[in-house]
């Protein structure tokens, strides 16, 4: 028998109301999951990811927008599979519109600051009012409740605010952000579990309800997972840099062309990098063959796997010490990775298409991250403009007549 295979969320609608990144992603994840994903923008001034920089055109990437084809870099990748339709919130049609709109839904995603949503009226006791099965998350920096929740936030402060800045970087360096916009991202991993979990529970119940995620609790509930609260007591530095302080070695180190990671979380392990640097005696030897004994001696483990990395080329290091099926990685870099066959094959690096020059040579984003055996994942369509599903929405699926949607396009509602 052959199974066909269907979109996970096909026949979920989803509304997004947000902007910049840790909204844009959490639905960029529902629409590869198969929801139909609808944007909502402004009429007059669009989504401001197709506005800020970097953008790309005919003439490639650009920090100025040089013509009618550059477009934010960030519009093109977050906003694939998605829809958009544009109503004037602050308007009395427009907000009727968006309320019948939102008695079509299943799911609204926002990231206004605390307090936007009211002053709109399209917060989550005046939408369940009307959609009591719709499932609402609100992301910010702080949450919806507490002391501190009408604080603004961007990625770089609740990094900073939750702590992990004082933990990232090397030993008493300056406070360190991640590499990518990490907070933004984490918390719309953590947004999607609580809109899968509560579509869960409206099976069940026939109720939607409110999800509450909040950046500052996303972080610390990942950092807190290490015993960092008794590093000052073990006299530990906060910052480890590439360290982590339960295993040793655990770091990277140099090559002659290069870095490569080692990491051992056994005496066993220990015992076959041991041989690999052919330092065999290290293995058996009472302290070095223990694990409690190199984490206390880091810089000694460190010194002997330094002086061996950084004799060796990369390639030759690692296929040294994964013939002694030691865990070891190289330290790649961006060209490294949109080289390499794996993630081709997995299907993780796609085209961008741009909506007037078609798909871009220079552009790639990443596919959907999660494979299923029944189920197709992914992106079917580019980033659109905005409006550009007007007419499907309003007038084929709420019912508009055309005279009342062309006057309402002509009043600016939409």
């Amino acid at each position: 028998m052959v199974s066909i295979k269907k979109n996970i969320l096909q026949g979920i609608r989803v509304l997004d109301l947000s902007q910049f990144l840790s909204g844009p992603h959490t639905t960029l994840l529902l629409a590869g999951l198969g929801a139909e994903v609808i944007r909502v923008d402004n009429p007059k001034t669009g989504t401001a990811l197709a506005k800020t920089p970097i953008y790309y055109g005919k003439e490639g990437p650009s920090f100025k927008k040089r013509d009618e084809t550059d477009l934010g870099i960030a519009f093109l990748k977050r906003c694939r599979g998605k829809k958009s339709v544009t109503i004037d919130l602050k308007s009395e049609k427009g907000h009727e519109l968006f309320l019948k709109l939102a008695k079509e839904s299943d799911i609204l995603v926002e990231n206004f600051s605390v307090g936007v949503t009211q002053r709109l009226k399209v917060d989550w006791p005046s939408l369940n009012q009307i959609n009591q099965r719709l499932i609402y998350c609100s992301l910010t920096g702080y949450g919806s409740k507490g002391p501190d929740c009408h604080k603004k936030g961007y990625d770089i402060t609740t990094q900073a605010m939750s702590g992990l800045m004082s933990v990232t970087g090397q030993a008493d360096g300056p406070p360190t952000k991640a590499g990518t916009p990490l907070a933004d991202t984490i918390s719309a991993g953590f947004a999607l579990s609580g809109i899968l979990a509560a579509l869960y529970h409206r099976e069940s119940t026939g109720l939607g309800q409110f999800v509450d995620v909040s950046m500052i609790d996303t972080l610390f509930s990942l950092l807190f997972d290490d015993p960092i609260d008794c590093f000052e007591e073990l006299g530990l530095n906060f910052q480890q840099g590439n360290r982590l302080v339960r295993f040793s070695p655990f770091n990277t180190y140099p090559t002659k062309d290069g870095w490569i990671v080692i990491c051992c979380g056994t005496d066993e392990m220990w015992k076959r990098i041991c041989v690999a640097i052919r330092k065999e005696e290290l293995g058996l030897e009472e302290n070095w063959s223990r694990m409690d004994w190199r984490v206390s001696n880091n810089e000694k483990v460190d010194e002997l796997l330094i002086n061996w990395t950084s004799a060796k080329l990369t390639k030759d290091a690692l296929r040294e010490l994964e013939e002694k099926d030691v865990v070891v990685s190289p330290v790649q870099n961006i060209n490294d990775l949109l080289s390499w066959p794996h993630l081709n094959s997995r299907g993780m690096i796609n085209d961008v298409e741009h909506p007037q020059l078609g798909k871009l040579k220079g552009l790639k984003a990443a596919g959907f991250p999660i494979q299923f055996s029944a189920a197709e994942t992914g992106y079917k369509t580019p980033s659109v403009p905005s409006g550009t599903n007007n007419y499907e929405i309003f007038v084929d699926l709420l019912g508009l007549e055309e005279s009342e949607y062309f006057k309402l396009k002509e009043e600016s509602i939409i």
